[in-house]
């Protein structure tokens, strides 16, 4: 019998953790289908976030490293120019990469160091009960802003692929989603071709994806999939930012 779909080599056995309906599980697979097309499993790190994707080390058979909060980009650099024939990849959620790591994914993007980073914004800090995030949208009700996130006192949501591709660094930023059939085909292709570029010593490669989490938002997990195609995406515009290849 011919098979026709089946898990990534990439990934583990171990239960993924995560809460119904969250989309952490798709952008996992993302990865490793990345991992077994371009044949990397063997020289593959990965750096795991604090975060819901704290226990990431479970889920990829490549090895695995625990950065402190915020600090992933900081790990991979280090692992990067110890191991430089190595594939280094860091996963983030917003609330480790746009509040308290913001200076290490600046940093590391403006040096334009040779690393893959995927950061997952879902809008809110999950792990640690829902608070808001540097990302949640205006007026956006979460467990500290029960009336709404107010732009006079919280400031407006950081839009981290607009700034981080205002600088002169990076290689590659593109902003995908994995709500729909079609999104999760394009982010396929994006975070393939992030690993690729390091692969191919470019540079610095960060892709965002926009994702949902329907236990923090007070949502069922269809119902989040809405609010991320009819208010996240509006917020977060898809697209590739900055490609030097295609500048050159």
């Amino acid at each position: 019998m011919t098979v026709v779909f089946e898990k990534p080599h990439a990934l583990t056995d171990a239960e993924l953790h995560y809460c119904p309906g969250c989309t952490h599980g798709i952008i996992h697979r993302l990865v490793a289908e990345a991992i077994d097309t371009l044949g990397v499993e063997g020289d593959t790190i990965g750096v795991a976030p604090v975060g819901c994707a704290v226990m990431a080390y479970n889920y990829f058979r490549c090895d695995m490293v625990e950065a402190a909060h915020g600090r992933a980009p900081a790990v991979a650099t280090g692992i990067k120019r110890s191991l430089p024939d190595s594939v280094v990849f860091a996963y983030q959620g917003d609330g480790d990469l746009a509040s308290i790591g913001m200076a290490e994914i600046v940093h590391a993007a403006t040096r334009n160091e040779n690393i893959t980073i995927i950061f997952v914004n879902n809008a809110i800090y999950g792990m640690t009960g829902g608070q808001m995030a540097p990302t949640s949208l205006p007026g956006q009700v979460t467990q500290t802003s029960p009336y709404g996130r107010d732009v006079l006192t919280a400031g407006y949501p950081i839009r981290v692929s607009e700034l981080l591709s205002s600088l002169d660094g990076p290689e590659f930023i593109a902003r995908v989603a994995v709500n729909n059939v079609r999104n999760v085909r394009e982010a396929k292709k994006t975070i393939e071709k992030a690993f690729r570029n390091q692969i191919e010593k470019k540079g610095f490669s960060l892709v965002e994806v926009v994702s949902s989490c329907p236990t923090n938002w007070g949502m069922t997990p269809q119902k989040a999939l809405e609010f991320v195609e009819n208010s996240m995406i509006p917020y977060y515009p898809l697209g590739v930012y900055k490609d030097r290849s295609r500048e050159d």
